[in-house]
């Protein structure tokens, strides 16, 4: 039996689980699932002879170093700064790793080790990052072996609720980590390149500044941007290129409403609010407001944010109870965000019976022979269920995908990687198709920069 240790068993791991567990008579495949919570691994066992739940504390050098020792591959699903242990761990037993996490520094200065050692570390293969990195690199690679130059290049992608469980004014549920939005775009401003032009977004204005974009049978969506577009440029090969963006989806409106919680000060999570713990919400909600001898919290609310009382946007704040004197925040030392956090927890969490989507866009503009085109790509993906959400199968399907091509020896270029070449992204983008993650591409006359994207 080939082992995999896969260490990590939250909610991303649940199509990741599934699909080996599917493949494993046919791949000779023996699963280890460890977690803090031997609870949740035995549960994503599905009482599998193939799978073992384990117990796996991982600042436990020693229990840990003696399950990676037994394995022939390791997947960390834990959050990205608890990979680099598990990965000197990797180089001293001689391991190929897989993560879904962004290259951190730590991670890159292991990629000589990996190399000498003939170890393969793939990271960034989940979907953003990894999906859009294996899309993005198809197109671009054919468009340059047809001796095409790339001009433009953007591309967003979106967490969101499916359009049948689409039920709230702000058209958006939770479908990751809450603190993670409420966090967005924070520590910089977002930075990009346009017509050739460097572009810069201070976080204060950065849901103010929207791209909006269509796709066929589900609607209109805007886009923000996200924190540094041009960190991929030498990444796909794009130095020269002329636009380069990336950016996160939403529903239209999202985004100029949730620019008054930015302009409240209440996603600032730098400082810890006195008393929070028995604060009501509305009494949050005054903390950010001027005081007024006989003003009520709503209108001096309404002032502030220069909305009228039959505005939509005053409806969304309406929605989430956030003028309510009688729910307690309950969180001790709580910063704004945290709190924040907690509130739209409260009206945002999927229910039992929702469903979430993902959506993704890229937009490739090109000069070939004389005359510039543009692909526009689209990828939309429902969940199944609160388990094998479209989150989990866009996150957990790639991640398996490229294990097993790994431990097949069809991925075989050594050292720390992002799945941008060949070997990596075409078996793995084919086979996604058949659950479900299919891309459509149509080509058309360039259309340059979008001229939608406004200072609203």
């Amino acid at each position: 039996m080939r082992n995999i240790l896969i260490i990590g068993a939250g909610r991303s791991a649940s199509s990741l689980i599934k699909y080996l567990l599917n493949k494993s008579v046919e791949e000779n495949l023996h699963l280890t699932i460890a977690d803090l919570s031997l609870e949740l691994a035995q549960r994503k066992t599905k009482n599998h002879p193939n799978a073992t739940a384990i117990a796996l504390d991982i600042f436990d050098s020693a229990q840990r170093q003696a399950q990676i020792e037994k394995a022939d591959i390791v997947i960390s699903m834990l959050p990205a700064h608890l990979h680099i242990e598990i990965a000197k761990d990797c180089i001293v037993y001689k391991k190929h790793m897989v993560t879904a996490s962004y290259v951190s520094e730590a991670m890159q200065a292991l990629d000589a080790a990996a190399k000498e050692n003939n170890l393969v570390f793939m990271n960034e293969i989940g979907l953003d990052p990894g999906i859009d990195h294996m899309s993005a690199m198809k197109i671009i690679d054919e468009v340059q072996d047809q001796g095409g130059k790339m001009i433009l290049f953007e591309s967003f992608c979106g967490g969101l609720v499916a359009p049948e469980s689409d039920n709230n004014l702000w058209n958006y549920k939770f479908t990751w980590a809450p603190r993670n939005v409420v966090l967005a775009g924070q520590g910089g401003a977002a930075k990009f390149i346009q017509e050739g032009t460097y572009k810069y977004i201070p976080y204060h204005k950065l849901f103010r500044r929207t791209e909006f974009m269509e796709v066929e049978g589900y609607g209109r969506f805007e886009g923000y941007a996200n924190r540094d577009s041009l960190k991929y440029r030498s990444v796909y090969g794009l130095d020269d290129v002329l636009t380069l963006y990336r950016g996160t989806l939403r529903r239209v409106g999202f985004s100029k409403a949730w620019d008054m919680f930015v302009q409240l000060g209440m996603t600032d999570d730098s400082y810890i609010i006195d008393d929070s713990e028995t604060m009501s919400y509305r009494g949050f909600v005054n903390l950010f407001l001027p005081y007024h001898p006989t003003d009520s919290v709503e209108i001096k609310l309404r002032h502030v944010l220069k909305i009228d009382q039959d505005d939509v946007m005053w409806d969304k704040l309406v929605e989430l109870d956030l003028f309510n004197a009688n729910k307690i925040v309950g969180l001790k030392d709580a910063t704004p965000a945290q709190i924040l956090e907690k509130i739209l927890t409260d009206s945002w969490t999927l229910q039992p019976e929702d469903k979430d989507m993902i959506v993704m866009y890229h937009k490739f503009g090109f000069e070939i022979d004389g005359v510039k085109k543009q692909i526009d790509s689209k990828m939309v993906c429902l969940g199944d269920d609160q388990t094998y959400t479209a989150m989990a199968k866009t996150v957990g399907l790639p991640v398996a995908m490229a294990t097993l091509q790994i431990l097949n020896g069809n991925i075989k270029t050594p050292g720390v990687q992002l799945p941008i070449n060949r070997e990596v992204y075409l078996p793995i983008l084919k086979e996604l198709e058949e659950f479900g993650v299919v891309f459509h591409e149509k080509e058309m006359h360039y259309e340059g920069y979008n001229p939608n994207m406004v200072l609203a």
